[in-house]
């Protein structure tokens, strides 16, 4: 085979790599939505916020194209946690929401075994950590953390707090970022939350939209 035509077969496998990967991507989005839709809009949400906090700190190209689709499949892994549980209206017990922290790992075991996807599940396995060390499943503290899980945190943590849930009513957007603020060096890494501060502060009129109906 010629150097040309090795090169035109190896771009024809890139590219059907490629497709594979989204397709693959969009079928596990609607996962998510026939899961539960409220999940899969909080994943589109959390995929939007997430890009914007990525580019202002400046992130390659790359990584952003990782963070992205880590952002929209990050809850990926609680097709395996039971509807009774995750639907559940009231406080979980200790030992649902130990089913509920398997979620993460199984969110990686689903995207770690797609060809191309191996970086992304990181970002997923890992989204639940904490700056301080005490989050989950690594117990994974500071830098340590992937720069994608810790934008993944701030955002998933800010969009839920905005939501409407079974048991509370969406606080306003200046209360959670209020509840935000004092966790910077504790539950998130202050950097990539004052770029989300940055960001945030010019598009609160948006933000205020964000509310999902009840039930």
């Amino acid at each position: 085979m010629s150097s040309r035509r090795r090169d035109l077969k190896i771009k024809q496998l890139e590219e059907e790599l490629k497709r594979a990967q989204t397709g693959t991507i969009c079928a596990l989005s609607l996962l998510l939505d026939l899961k539960d839709l409220k999940t899969g809009l909080h994943a589109t949400r959390l995929a939007e916020w997430a890009v914007r906090v990525a580019e202002h700190m400046g992130v390659g190209h790359e990584a952003i194209k990782e963070i992205e689709v880590a952002s929209l499949l990050h809850d990926i892994g609680k097709i395996g946690v039971p509807d009774a549980i995750l639907l559940k209206p009231g406080k979980l017990t200790k030992e649902e929401f130990g089913v509920v922290k398997k979620h993460p790992e199984y969110g990686w075991a689903i995207l770690n075994s797609v060809p191309g996807l191996e970086r992304t599940s990181l970002l997923v396995l890992h989204h639940h950590e904490r700056f301080d060390g005490k989050g989950y499943p690594a117990g994974l503290s500071g830098k340590s953390i992937p720069l994608g899980a810790r934008i993944v945190a701030v955002v998933d943590t800010f969009d839920a707090m905005l939501s409407n849930r079974p048991y509370r009513k969406g606080f306003s957007a200046g209360e959670v970022l209020e509840r935000l603020e004092p966790e910077a060096g504790t539950q998130f890494d202050p950097d990539v939350l004052q770029h989300f501060f940055d960001i945030t502060s010019r598009h609160l009129s948006e933000i205020s939209q964000i509310r999902e109906p009840d039930g």
